[in-house]
């Protein structure tokens, strides 16, 4: 990359709470452009004369994309591509980049926080708790709510790769059988269980798989009723795969 170029950045604090040296990125261009936040019908017009466009959640779509002839490359300083139209993208020759691996730790973590939050039922005692019912409880605690072990039961992981793989580490490390799912539109492969054979042996799913046209509504209202009652299904990947 030339420093000849000039960059926007539609959506800075989404990555940026002010701690961040940008400098090593700001020499990457003649210029940076920093926007608090872009809506839909600031898109284009910031987009003119730039040959790099850096966004987290801004939608790049293909008007966008047709409207900025010297545009030749998009960051995504996430995951997920889902908010760039890549087709339009492709056909204009601009290249799009993701970030891969960048929050590994947090995202597993939050990944069987959020697990562990609903097999504890965490929520219903904290409540219960603020409520002064614990104090009030007959017993020497509170038991209203039954709690769940993770050691022995099954987990389902749809997407098993940087952020999947990591997840799985840390269920076995809590006991739990780890079974790999089939994500739709991809290659079938001996170590993956198609869905229907997947949903209805597992205690819990978690999801780490890209958003696109094969995994949108991917896991919908017969696919939940195929599950265990009370199962739990964890997603740290987009709303749309629901």
């Amino acid at each position: 990359m030339t420093n000849s170029r000039r960059a926007v950045f539609l959506d800075h604090p989404s990555l940026d709470l002010g701690d961040l040296d940008l400098s090593p990125l700001r020499a990457c261009f003649s210029e940076l452009q920093l926007f608090a936040q872009t809506t839909a019908d600031q898109v284009i017009e910031r987009l003119k004369g730039a040959t790099v466009a850096i966004s987290n959640k801004i939608l790049i779509d293909a008007d966008a994309i047709a409207a900025s002839p010297e545009l030749k490359l998009i960051l995504i300083t996430a995951t997920g591509t889902n908010n760039v139209d890549l087709v339009a993208a492709r056909a204009h020759g601009i290249t799009v980049c993701n970030c891969q691996g960048y929050g590994t730790p947090s995202v597993a973590q939050h990944t069987i926080m959020l697990l562990l939050n609903l097999a504890t039922r965490l929520a219903d005692y904290q409540k219960a708790v603020g409520e002064g019912r614990w104090q009030q409880a007959k017993q020497f605690c509170l038991l209203d709510y039954p709690i769940v072990e993770l050691q022995g039961k099954t987990l389902g992981l749809l997407g098993h790769g940087e952020l999947g793989g990591a997840v799985a580490r840390l269920a076995e490390a809590f006991g739990m059988r780890v079974l790999l799912g089939q994500i739709p539109g991809r290659p079938a492969r001996p170590d993956r269980l198609p869905l229907d054979e997947l949903l209805p042996q597992i205690d819990a799913l978690t999801l780490h798989c890209p958003l696109n046209e094969h995994t949108r509504h991917f896991i919908g209202t017969r696919e939940l009723a195929s599950m265990k009652p009370g199962a739990f299904v964890v997603n740290t990947a987009r709303g749309g795969l629901i």
